[in-house]
């Protein structure tokens, strides 16, 4: 058997635990474009405020979801309330590191959306996102693998220091960006995060 063999036996062995531990309700790391994500169901309230109480982070706030295409964030968006020219305007730029800020559903819980009427979402081009969540099949909540006031985590080694051995991560590189994704209204425009 070659190493590439074992690696990928290695790797699938890797993957499957995390879409477990998604399946199970846990709170994964994997990485995205720039920095290690920390992720769960986004269908579940336990996960998420197990994620949220992991990054110490008020649920008010709101949290992004990222996915393999659009289709998988149509439950979660009021895909009606953007125009021809709104949705040009997002496809341009996916998949790619740019989360935009759309109306969502009104039955999207407010454990995604936090207080706000609107939810951050973005398809990702990072290869292991858009296999994850194409092999869950829906989209996974995705905030910087971090603590309160710490530095985004960009290595596993990283991850291990912040949040210990127990947290499943799925194994693979962060993308080569350097700056977490550019946050956008759908609507306006206007930019909320400069990527």
């Amino acid at each position: 058997m070659s190493n590439n063999s074992v690696s990928r036996q290695e790797k699938n062995a890797v993957f499957s635990d995390v879409l477990r531990a998604l399946q199970q309700e846990e709170v994964i790391a994997y990485p995205t474009e720039a920095v290690f994500g920390l992720g769960c169901d986004p269908d579940s309230e336990k996960a998420v405020n197990a994620l949220l109480a992991l990054k110490q982070r008020p649920w008010q706030k709101g949290l992004i979801l990222i996915a393999a295409n659009y289709e998988q964030l149509k439950p979660y968006v009021d895909d009606s309330a953007l125009s021809d020219e709104q949705r040009a305007t997002i496809f341009s730029c996916w998949p790619g590191p740019v989360t935009w800020v759309i109306p969502a559903r009104p039955e999207t819980p407010n454990w995604l959306t936090g207080s706000f009427g609107s939810l951050a979402v973005r398809v990702s081009d990072h290869p292991l996102v858009q296999q994850l969540c194409m092999q869950y099949g829906k989209p996974l909540v995705s905030t910087s693998a971090n603590l309160s006031g710490q530095e985004p985590c960009r290595t596993i080694e990283e991850i291990r220091i912040q949040f210990g051995p127990s947290l499943p991560v799925l194994v693979g590189q962060v993308g080569g960006r350097l700056n977490p994704s550019e946050i956008r209204d759908a609507l306006t425009g206007k930019q909320f995060r400069q990527g």
